[in-house]
């Protein structure tokens, strides 16, 4: 996923960045009915996270006995736009919208407020938090900098050559890539930056060029596993298993590759707890109820991050709804 970086100023990350039958979306949305509440989700892409994310929507969604629409935007903001405004003609209580774009984002709100209808927003937040619901936003600075750190640890001062694999150009992969980069120490050289638009194919593409340019390459951070899993392959054909990968996600596949070597580190980044957390917060909210332990939920829902590494791969949250 990505988000265009035009027009960033006015919205912020919030810090660490959740029956009825409920029918699986797809690009043209459908639903079903059957329980006191009506939410619509509007996906943004069709991505592992993507998927992962709305099927913790969907059992969330059931459990609570609320009914869902949902539909996908195939990261088109013209798409996102008439999803909402098809939302809003169903008659849905709340939105829930995990948007492709910032500008898009903006159009969104204030479709949904002209209608009367909160809207509750998944990985990023508003900077003006009384345009929303809620939020279940991740930190995607603090994400990179989770990588850099273990980078800086790693290294141990010596100079090292860096390389960055970004998603596609926008707020996602800018965020996570600045924070990366500000936060890497200063005997760390980041002598590559291009982007993979979360895309294998192209991340293979990429770090092709990336280690024929710079064969003492000694690390590259990859904006999300399925282009690390292409990097790695494509380094290790080159002759550069030497080159260490730290990455976002912590999908079971990731995981794996952690504790085998392939990757050094990746940093867990859960769509079921964002899911899950969207859809009980956005009926608590509503309500003006309490959730399970008593509490009202925060406006601002601070995902969790955690830097996974091979000694602690068994404290990765689950990171898709089996």
């Amino acid at each position: 996923m990505g988000f265009p970086l035009h027009g960033l100023g006015r919205w912020a990350v919030a810090a660490a960045v959740g029956g009825s039958a409920v029918l699986s979306g797809c690009a043209e949305g459908s639903g079903s009915g059957g329980g006191s509440l009506t939410i619509g989700f509007v996906n943004g892409d069709t991505s592992g996270f993507a998927t992962c994310l709305q099927k913790a929507v969907e059992q969330e969604a059931k459990t609570r006995n609320v009914a869902l629409n949902t539909a996908n935007s195939q990261m088109d903001a013209g798409k996102e736009l008439a999803n909402i405004e098809d939302m809003i003609s169903r008659g849905v209580d709340a939105l829930i919208v995990q948007t492709v774009n910032i500008d898009a984002l903006e159009g969104d709100i204030a479709k949904a407020r002209a209608a009367d209808v909160p809207i509750y927003l998944t990985s990023l937040a508003t900077e003006d938090v009384s345009d929303i619901l809620g939020a279940a936003a991740v930190d995607l600075k603090r994400l990179g900098a989770l990588d850099a750190g273990w980078i800086a640890e790693d290294a141990g001062g010596r100079p090292v050559e860096v390389g960055v694999i970004a998603g596609s150009p926008g707020a996602s992969s800018d965020l996570m890539v600045s924070g990366f980069t500000d936060a890497l120490p200063d005997n760390a050289s980041v002598v590559a930056n291009q982007p993979g638009m979360f895309n294998p194919v192209k991340a293979r593409e990429v770090a092709e060029n990336m280690i024929q340019a710079h064969p003492g390459l000694d690390y590259v951070f990859v904006a999300n596993e399925d282009m690390a899993f292409a990097a790695r392959k494509t380094f290790d054909a080159a002759g550069a298993k030497g080159v260490r990968i730290v990455t976002e996600n912590g999908t079971d596949e990731g995981l794996a590759a952690v504790e085998d070597g392939r990757f050094s580190a990746t940093v867990a980044n859960s769509p079921k707890v964002i899911g899950e957390t969207a859809v009980r917060n956005t009926v608590a909210l509503l309500g003006g109820e309490n959730t399970a332990d008593g509490e009202r939920p925060d406006k601002i829902a601070r995902i969790p991050l955690t830097l996974i590494t091979e000694e602690n791969v068994d404290e990765a949250p689950e990171y898709c709804p089996e």
